[in-house]
């Protein structure tokens, strides 16, 4: 039995006072390596974009006031003066009575103020018929009306998509700073653990949590380093951790950290440096014997060897340190309102987290329906789960029809 069980807020408090928690590094990455990546500074366009004014259509530069009383009918007759092209400065000037002819995205003449579109006019030599009349600034982007000199596009702390990339592309940065990765070492113990690809002698079952927990730490902007299968061994154990503190800003074990005469992971994580443990068990389920640990100013999160225990400690506890070392600021998880489908009962004196499924209720409110458990072993649980409700140990139940507030694995289509 662990002897105190530390409430999960006070594990936070513990957690933040021994490991103070920021951004790794900056570096800088071309746009084509951009991508995902956390903007280190917020970003102010050098110069306007456009950059002139240009036509959004193909079609006639023209004074508007020349068009004006144009109709189906009665058109009104005005003279080409020139052609505009993409990529230079235009030659030709709109006086009264005159027109240029332009196409998308070609800068506006000097003296016109309006585009005609193609379908619009018709054109008989240098003589053309306007059909319609356009206002004051109509089919035209201004200068600065994409981004203005000085304006803040992107800010510190965002995350790079194919929108944010193409915003640096459009003012001309090659390079831009992001912070650099945290490289997260992960490792399982266990004498009963199988790499992939071996065969599985009975009793033994394949390795889970290094691929899980690893593509965890990839799906939220850290670097893993996959470092297999250490046996429950102390000798080995210890150089498989000093190994994984020399090459990783963070370490994630699972396994050996219950109560049984091979979970020996704390013992040898309080002799590879100071302070050593801060945490050896916290009031939650599942995840009870997360064990946190700081050595030499890097920090360890030895979780469960189950894998449903394992994987939602990295999504309540790792994750969120994992999100301030990336410097994102868009850390939390999604969340949404539901209801509950039946009865939630949580673990007593324990914080209890909830897997549930999420649906559209007959009333058109989204219902939260918990999932089965079965054994904390089943990753089953967690590939049929949409997200889990957070239970604080004071609660005695949710009721039936209560709002509830459910964290996402991941974005569900349709809500």
């Amino acid at each position: 039995m662990f002897r105190k069980l530390v409430h999960f807020e006070k594990a936070l408090q513990i957690l933040q006072r021994e490991f103070p928690i920021r951004p790794i590094d900056v570096e800088q990455v071309t746009l084509s390596e951009a991508l995902g990546r956390i903007l280190a500074h917020e970003v102010l366009s050098p110069e306007n974009v456009p950059s002139f004014d240009r036509s959004t259509v193909d079609g006639y530069a023209v004074k508007a006031a020349d068009t004006f009383g144009a109709d189906e009918n009665r058109p009104v007759t005005l003279t080409l003066k020139g052609y505009v092209a993409i990529g230079g400065l235009p030659h030709a000037i709109v006086r009264n009575g005159a027109v240029a002819e332009i196409v998308t995205g070609a800068p506006l003449p000097s003296g016109a103020d309006a585009v005609v579109m193609v379908e619009y006019a018709v054109r008989r030599g240098n003589v053309i018929s306007i059909h319609r009349p356009v206002s004051k600034g109509e089919n035209i982007m201004k200068a600065g009306s994409d981004f203005q000199k000085g304006e803040k596009i992107l800010r510190k702390g965002q995350v790079l998509g194919p929108r944010e990339v193409g915003a640096l592309a459009a003012i001309g940065l090659p390079k831009v700073s992001v912070f650099k990765k945290p490289k997260i070492a992960v490792l399982s113990t266990g004498e009963e653990i199988v790499e992939q690809g071996k065969p599985l002698p009975p009793g033994k079952v394949y390795d889970i949590n290094t691929h899980t927990l690893s593509s965890a730490v990839q799906s939220f902007g850290g670097d893993p380093i996959n470092l297999g299968v250490v046996p429950d061994d102390f000798g080995l154990l210890k150089a498989a951790l000093d190994k994984a503190l020399g090459l990783a800003d963070v370490v994630i074990t699972s396994g050996g950290v219950s109560v049984g005469p091979k979970d020996i992971v704390p013992r040898v994580l309080d002799t590879l440096g100071k302070p050593g443990v801060i945490v050896n068990g916290i009031a939650v389920k599942p995840g009870k014997p997360t064990t946190i640990a700081v050595v030499n100013k890097k920090l360890i999160f030895s979780l469960p060897g189950h894998p449903t225990s394992s994987l939602m400690m990295f999504y309540l506890l790792a994750r969120p340190v994992l999100d301030q070392l990336t410097g994102k600021h868009e850390g939390a998880p999604q969340t949404l309102k539901a209801v509950a489908a039946t009865r939630m009962f949580p673990a007593r004196g324990r914080k209890t987290l909830t897997m549930v499924t999420i649906d559209h209720g007959k009333s058109g409110r989204l219902v939260a329906s918990p999932v089965p458990l079965g054994l904390s072993g089943a990753i089953s649980t967690l590939t049929k789960a949409d997200g889990f409700v957070e239970i604080e140990e004071e609660r005695q139940f949710v009721d039936v029809g209560e709002e509830v507030t459910v964290s996402l694995f991941r974005y569900k289509q349709g809500f």
